[in-house]
């Protein structure tokens, strides 16, 4: 993995992490449904209107079928399963759930594209969710039927996230990024538009809530697909798809820096693991590749 694209990767754990808050504040008073139709109508207009506006084209036209697909598999589904679990759930255990995302990528890569499952990525992975699982230790949990349901629904989330960036990888050779976004997006919007018509707010949402949803749109989502897709196709799905360990890192950082939440030694622990464990899966930390690099020096 190069240096831009950890860069990318970092940049977009950082803000993939803030949505879990974003979402959390405005689920509520939009309804899920109703909120990611939102979220991905309008930035697929925002990101359309800019590639009409810098004259890009766009590789689209001949691919719709794909691209619902695309769209159910890589937004309409897992946002909607993340922000209904939000109901129930933390933004901080979404996020701990959704890191299976790498877990269920490296399976389902090894089967999609032929990558070879490695010891260090399946390790890895499993590392990444006991650092972001310690990290959110202590929370007390209420093991209602609901509650249950709402985990089920984030770990199906992740698998959606991780079927959908390996078909990506695999359906959209030669695509670019700001293409895969607006097609996506657009169908998400299409799929989403007849449920969220039937589930519209019952009142006002606050301005709080408002600025959540921008965020979400303008931040979380326009700029974060545009790193999502550069990385899946510069580095594949499967470390692309790291970033859902980092999320929930960060979303303890922001709720430090922003909230005054405190930092435990558990949570210093659970940074520690969630850096190895990204190490791992990216290769950066490859057992392999360091005693390949060892020898070269000493050749």
């Amino acid at each position: 993995m190069s240096m831009r694209q950890l860069g990318a990767l970092l940049l977009l754990g950082a803000i993939w992490g803030a949505s879990f808050i974003f979402i959390r504040i405005a689920v509520e008073p939009f309804g899920p449904i109703f909120l990611m139709f939102v979220r991905v109508a309008l930035t697929g207009l925002i990101l359309y209107g800019y590639a009409r506006l810098r004259r890009l084209p766009l590789q689209i036209r001949g691919h719709w079928r794909k691209f619902l697909l695309l769209g159910i598999l890589g937004s309409a589904l897992p946002f909607t399963l993340i922000a209904w679990s939000e109901l129930t759930l933390t933004g901080s255990m979404a996020a701990v759930l959704n890191s299976a995302t790498p877990l269920f990528t490296s399976i389902a890569a090894a089967v999609g594209l032929g990558e070879r499952l490695t010891p260090s990525k399946l390790i890895g992975a499993v590392l990444g969710i006991i650092g972001v699982a310690l990290i959110v230790g202590g929370s007390p949990l209420n093991e209602s039927p609901v509650f249950f349901a709402a985990v089920l629904a984030n770990l199906g989330a992740a698998l959606s996230y991780a079927v959908g960036g390996v078909f990506a990888k695999r359906a959209f050779y030669g695509v670019d990024n700001l293409s895969l976004s607006v097609g996506q997006l657009g169908m998400s919007a299409l799929i989403l538009a007849p449920f969220a018509a039937v589930s519209p707010p019952h009142e006002t949402p606050s301005l709080e809530a408002m600025l959540s949803l921008l965020a979400l749109i303008a931040l979380c989502t326009a700029l974060a697909y545009q790193l999502y897709y550069y990385l899946i196709i510069s580095a594949g799905p499967t470390k692309a798809l790291t970033v859902t360990l980092l999320s929930p890192l960060f979303g303890v950082i922001w709720g430090a820096m922003w909230l005054n939440e405190s930092v435990s030694s558990s949570m210093i622990a659970g940074l520690l693991i969630i850096l190895f464990s990204v190490g791992l899966v990216t290769g950066i930390m490859s057992p392999r590749a360091s005693f390949g690099a060892r020898m070269k020096r000493a050749e």
